[in-house]
């Protein structure tokens, strides 16, 4: 009798144990996937503000380059592609059609000088591209956080819990365009 009693209390110890481990791994989990979630709160802001300093560049560059309105109709349509996407794959989508749309536009701006001299538009510039690295720095950051739950739901035996729970890998990641990756020709 005393055997059995024994055999059972270390039948439930082990069942307990296992039990608070499937449930430490899977709160380990909860909390990554919510650091996936912040660090994208932290990208959309940051894309935010950028959308939002992107009129008053847009009102800026019309005034002096009215026959550059074919690049001013697509930064101001990539935009609003931004501000109606509903997921990070939608954002991060139509975060790379504006990438392409201010880089055309900068082109623009280069063949007006006197546009280049403008306070207000120089004030703007740098606005804009400290916001490009805000961006460039909280895409990293969430590439790697998103990288990191990736990894924990793949790696064993996290994975057991991962299945268990319906913990799903997550793709949204930034990728450079392949454009990007050619070097530039310089004409002089």
């Amino acid at each position: 009798m005393k055997i059995a009693l024994v055999v059972v209390g270390v039948v439930v110890l082990i069942a307990l144990m296992g039990f608070g481990w499937l449930m430490g791994e899977k709160n380990s989990l909860v909390t990554e996937r919510e650091s996936v979630t912040a660090a994208w709160s932290q990208v959309d802001v940051a894309l935010q503000r950028r959308a939002d300093l992107i009129p008053n560049l847009v009102e800026t560059v019309k005034g002096f380059a009215k026959q550059e309105q074919a690049v001013i109709k697509e930064v101001t349509d990539a935009r609003a592609a931004l501000g109606g996407a509903r997921n990070p794959q939608e954002k991060i989508q139509a975060n790379s059609q504006l990438d392409g749309a201010l880089s055309r536009l900068l082109v623009v701006v280069e063949n007006y000088p006197q546009l280049k001299s403008n306070e207000n538009f120089l004030r703007l510039q740098d606005e804009l591209a400290g916001t490009e690295n805000r961006i460039a720095i909280e895409r990293r950051k969430y590439n790697e956080t998103v990288q990191r739950y990736n990894t924990d739901i793949e790696l064993f035996p996290k994975s057991i819990a991962a299945s268990m729970f319906g913990f799903q890998r997550n793709d949204a990641y930034f990728k450079t365009e392949p454009g990007a990756r050619s070097v530039p020709k310089v004409a002089f």
